[in-house]
């Protein structure tokens, strides 16, 4: 991966946006529609940005380091580049009330696309162009998102089929410190899409195939339109492996694993019919990469420990005289573990009695279940991560584990020496009876002995913090606007 050019240069002021509007660019027109479909008789009134300042005060470039970096993958563009950068320059000029950059990052593009974006980087003051010679959407994010300075940075795909007016809603929870990553969403209730039913179909399927195997929580992974804040992006793309169309989708279900704050913003969408994607192979590539996603996070090989506290203002953090840290969520956890071990302890001693008696069967089965037990445990409502004490916490786990056994196994011994011959039914039921006893017992041993609050533990295994989400400084009024 090389980067062979970097080019910016002074010139007009790109405020004329109003020209270059291809054909299918009706995002904010005249006719009011609410989705395309006018079916309803009362229509929404057209949707205007209220403009930062005068735009006549934009006469000169902005100078410093910008707030916002916007990056335009392309590749073979050359029809839709000029009016892309060109409108693009011009809203952000008219609304956007922070300095503001635009980085054209081309594909290793085999048509005029170098030339038009060699040109604009000239013509338009703040628009830089980088020329990668290897094709990939998330190669193009990754070379362009790591060099930059500005603390804000997003992307968007060059047909602009997504409103320019959420642009400044999907950056100002990460300007104003709330959120570490945003992105645009077409299946919000809200959204207006406009689009042919098998992309309809895709983008919905896809959606739910992340939902249902990688516990996916947010609703668009595939608009091309999205934004991460510096400091949150040079934590997460090292750990992004894929370098195409499946990076964004890669880089979100990450952060959320991590607990990362994610916002939605629902979009105006306008689907383009000229669409270079090819979408059986694109879909292709994103099913091989959620099953790559989905096996590492399955084995635990993904170091996201780092990210689990990357901020230093969670409230969950704070320390408070009296107060128990997470006592209700670790005991919904426990509950939650608990539940799922007794179901495998019970199918384990079924199938362990099939061949040994009764005493060996539990003992096998309870020695089985004890270390699943423990391991979940650690993990999922003590939220320990990362290898550190790992063998500590078995250990501790095995002693709680004696305990478990010595109820249940005095349990069967007093159960045979009351009634002789007792059925497995009489059997599982007494083994409930004290697995319920133990319960109790058991969780405020690992509270209070196996995994002990203190100021500094395992769950604290993070490496250095980043700094504290902090709002950026709005761009003073006598400031020039490019």
């Amino acid at each position: 991966m090389t980067t062979d050019s970097l080019r910016s240069g002074p010139g007009a002021t790109g405020r004329s946006s109003g020209d270059g509007r291809s054909s299918r660019d009706v995002h904010g027109g005249g006719d009011g529609r609410g989705g395309g479909d006018g079916r309803h008789s009362a229509r929404l009134p057209v949707r205007e940005h209220l403009p930062a300042r005068d735009p006549a005060a934009a006469t000169a470039p902005a100078t410093g380091v910008p707030v916002l970096d916007v990056v335009i993958p392309v590749y073979n563009e050359e029809k839709d580049l000029r009016p892309c950068v060109v409108r693009l320059n011009g809203h952000l000029a008219r609304t956007f009330p922070y300095p503001f950059r635009i980085t054209v990052a081309d594909n290793a593009s085999t048509d005029s696309t170098p030339a038009v974006a060699a040109a604009l980087a000239g013509e338009l003051p703040g628009v830089r162009y980088v020329r990668l010679e290897e094709k990939g959407r998330g190669r193009a994010l990754r070379t362009v998102w790591s060099a930059s300075d500005a603390p804000v940075l997003a992307y968007m795909d060059v047909d602009l089929s997504t409103d320019l007016n959420a642009l400044l809603p999907l950056v100002a929870p990460l300007i104003s410190g709330h959120s570490d990553l945003a992105i645009g969403s077409r299946l919000a209730r809200s959204s207006r899409v406009v689009r042919g039913p098998k992309r309809e179909f895709i983008s919905r399927a896809y959606n739910l195939i992340l939902r249902s195997s990688l516990a996916a929580g947010f609703s668009d992974a595939q608009c091309g339109f999205k934004a991460i804040r510096r400091e949150v992006a040079e934590r997460l793309l090292p750990m992004v492996e894929d370098s195409g169309w499946f990076f964004d989708t890669e880089l979100l279900v990450l952060a959320e694993r991590a607990g990362l704050r994610i916002h939605e913003v629902p979009v105006d969408w306008i689907d383009d019919p000229d669409s270079t994607v090819h979408i059986v192979r694109t879909a292709t590539e994103d099913l091989k990469g959620v099953w790559r996603v989905g096996r590492a996070l399955a084995v635990g090989a993904l170091p996201l420990d780092r990210l689990a506290r990357p901020f230093g203002d969670d409230p969950r953090d704070r320390a408070l005289t009296g107060v128990p840290r997470g006592l209700a969520r670790q005991l919904v956890g426990f509950c939650f573990v608990g539940a799922l071990s007794t179901l495998f302890y019970l199918a384990l001693y079924s199938l362990f009695r099939l061949g040994v008696g009764p005493q060996i069967a539990n003992g096998g089965a309870l020695l089985v279940s004890a270390v699943a037990n423990t391991a979940a445990n650690r993990r999922l409502t003590f939220g320990v991560r990362g290898r550190g004490g790992a063998v500590r916490h078995q250990a501790q786990g095995l002693v709680v584990f004696a305990i478990g056994l010595a109820l249940t196994s005095g349990s069967l011994a007093a159960l045979g020496a009351a009634s002789g011959a007792p059925s497995h039914g009489t059997e599982l039921a007494v083994l409930i009876t004290a697995n319920l006893a133990a319960t109790v017992l058991r969780f405020l041993l690992l509270r209070a002995w196996v995994f002990p609050e203190r100021g500094t533990t395992e769950r604290d295994d993070v490496e250095a913090p980043l700094p504290a989400k902090a709002a950026l400084p709005v761009r003073n009024e006598s400031e020039d606007v490019r």
